[in-house]
């Protein structure tokens, strides 16, 4: 059994041929998907494909590319959203200094406002970040990240793809680190290395579909059956069995999403 913690069924690629993508996922075993709102002008969309597929739940937020038209969504807006039906965490969130399509400040005030509504709600936080480390744990770290309480902040980074630091980070935080199809690259030979020391108890498993589609598919269109092949790298990479991975990333991602009914559970790998 596997699951697709993050995927994007609401994008334009899946417009044509929405049954057959969720049909050939459960084919080869994908479960539970959950689909990433990115800009929540756009959210009924995304929970109108949560509601009319049994086995799929969303998330909502504003990506970073976004966050300059985020000002409007308070904590208390993104909070509100936790009543929605079948929505199981806020995000995607976080920063991107890679393309900076949205100016650095908006980005980590948008941060901000998700973080105390995960807080706010107990709902998980998905996190995005590309080449801003050092903000992403400086702000987590600020915002309570690992200090406990009554609803301690939890959540996960999301197509991991940073440097050890943030693993570790994340790791000492309680968050969870997915992994995507960047696994499989020739080039990420470093990556590799640093997902090889990340607890097994702290790791998920994700398309990022229609992006980023694994080797041997790199280049075409990703989709969420895709992640059996990221799910065989990481088995390759941890050196357990691909069985092994499927049941402890499903493990992982219902003690996280803790919203999707527990009765969901995959039976014990023997």
């Amino acid at each position: 059994m596997l699951v697709d913690s993050h995927c994007h069924l609401d994008f334009k690629e899946f417009s044509g041929d929405l049954d057959e993508v969720i049909e050939r996922g459960q084919q080869v075993g994908v479960a539970r998907f959950v689909t990433i709102c990115t800009h929540l002008d756009h959210l009924d969309r995304t929970l109108d494909i949560a509601e009319r597929y049994d086995a799929v739940y969303c998330a909502a937020g504003m990506h970073p590319h976004e966050a300059e038209a985020a000002d409007d969504w308070t904590v208390d807006r993104l909070a509100d959203l936790a009543m929605r039906p079948k929505l199981v965490g806020l995000g995607e969130t976080g920063l991107d200094y890679h393309y900076d399509h949205s100016p650095r400040p908006a980005q980590q005030a948008s941060f901000r406002r998700h973080i105390r509504a995960a807080r706010e709600t107990g709902l998980p936080l998905i996190v995005h970040t590309r080449e801003a480390d050092a903000d992403t744990i400086r702000i987590l770290a600020e915002e309570g990240a690992g200090q406990g309480g009554h609803r301690p902040l939890r959540g996960l980074i999301h197509c991991f793809s940073g440097g050890r630091e943030l693993a570790e980070k994340a790791v000492e935080f309680g968050f969870y680190i997915s992994v995507s199809g960047i696994i499989t690259f020739k080039a990420a030979g470093a990556l590799r290395d640093i997902v090889a020391d990340i607890p097994m108890d702290r790791l998920l498993v994700e398309t990022d579909a229609p992006y980023l589609a694994p080797v041997p598919k790199r280049g075409k269109r990703n989709e969420p059956a895709l992640v059996a092949h990221t799910a065989a790298k990481l088995a390759e990479i941890k050196g357990v069995s691909a069985a092994a991975i499927g049941h402890r990333t499903t493990e992982n991602f219902f003690a996280l999403f803790d919203r999707v009914p527990a009765a969901a559970m995959a039976d014990p790998v023997p």
